[in-house]
């Protein structure tokens, strides 16, 4: 019970602060000289870009520990980070598209950045399809792991894009490169992603070690009245 109430503590506080976030960023925030309101799409689109790229990392970080140490709360553990990061990099460039139009004209445009965004999300979207498609545990856990270790090395490569190449995409948004008055809402509403992260890891890991529990036990003896 200690757990469940940790997460939905995590799952409160990270509600709450998106809630306040997006009203700082939607109603008190300014627009942006340039874009207009259609910049106030930065509030929920830079945080889920720094909370993808964060739940791909601690995908490869659970990987390599399951390899290493063959326990399968790892394994859970990696399984739910795969599925949150491929969420998020979805919304990730739903967002970004929305975003794009009105400022660029198009909806999508094969520079560094969305290319490589959108190699990481069909790479980890396969390495959840192969999950699915292998029935023995042993095997599915030790293969997407290896897949994971070898996909994550595409995670710097989004990182630095817009800094290695020529890119329509702007630099990283940090406090350090936007304007003082929208670093709040955009704190907020990363710290609030991220509690509802820690929330959402811990509920799927349980919902997927509860699976691999019912899959490896043993099947219930017949009755003598049965063939």
């Amino acid at each position: 019970m200690t757990r469940q109430r940790i997460a939905a503590a995590f799952a409160l506080v990270g509600l709450a602060l998106l809630g306040w976030g997006s009203y700082l960023g939607l109603w008190v925030a300014p627009p942006d000289r340039y874009m207009g309101d259609v910049q106030r799409i930065m509030y929920v689109h830079v945080p889920f870009a720094w909370l993808a790229l964060l739940v791909f990392t601690l995908a490869f970080i659970y990987a390599i520990l399951f390899l290493v140490r063959r326990t399968w709360r790892w394994d859970a553990l990696h399984e739910a980070a795969l599925e949150l990061g491929v969420l998020y990099t979805a919304l990730l460039c739903v967002q970004g598209a929305l975003w794009g139009k009105p400022t660029w004209g198009v909806y999508w445009a094969w520079d560094p950045r969305l290319t490589t965004v959108a190699v990481m999300l069909l790479s980890f979207a396969g390495i959840l399809a192969l999950r699915h498609f292998l029935d023995d545990p042993v095997r599915r856990a030790s293969w997407s792991a290896t897949a994971t270790i070898l996909a994550s090395a595409n995670v710097p490569i989004v990182y630095y894009s817009v800094r290695w190449w020529n890119s329509l995409h702007q630099l990283q948004s940090t406090p350090k490169t936007v304007s003082s008055s929208m670093v709040e809402p955009l704190r907020i509403n990363a710290f609030g992603l991220l509690a509802l992260t820690i929330a959402l890891l811990m509920i799927r890991s349980w919902i997927a070690d509860a699976r691999r529990r019912q899959a490896l036990a043993p099947p219930l003896p017949q009755s003598g009245g049965e063939v």
